[in-house]
């Protein structure tokens, strides 16, 4: 099981993740030091874990279907 952190992430790509891969929002203007913990520097900021650690990130604006591949390419 996965969790990707992102700034934007569309509900739809959630509804087709779940249960395998959780997606979390985070706002870094309301919670700086979360997007510095992280290492955000531009939004959105795409960050996936697996057992805690970091396994990818990717920057940039990413529309539902190249998203979902790239999720499914993280978590294969």
């Amino acid at each position: 099981r996965g969790v990707v952190v992102a700034e934007r992430l569309p509900s739809e790509a959630a509804r087709r993740l779940e249960p395998h891969v959780r997606l979390a929002k985070v706002d870094t203007e309301a919670e700086p030091q979360l997007g510095a913990r992280f290492g955000i520097r531009s939004i959105p900021t795409l960050v996936a874990f697996r057992d805690g650690q970091e396994v990818a990130r990717v920057s940039g604006a990413m529309a539902l279907n190249p998203f979902l591949q790239w999720a499914a390419g993280v978590y294969a």
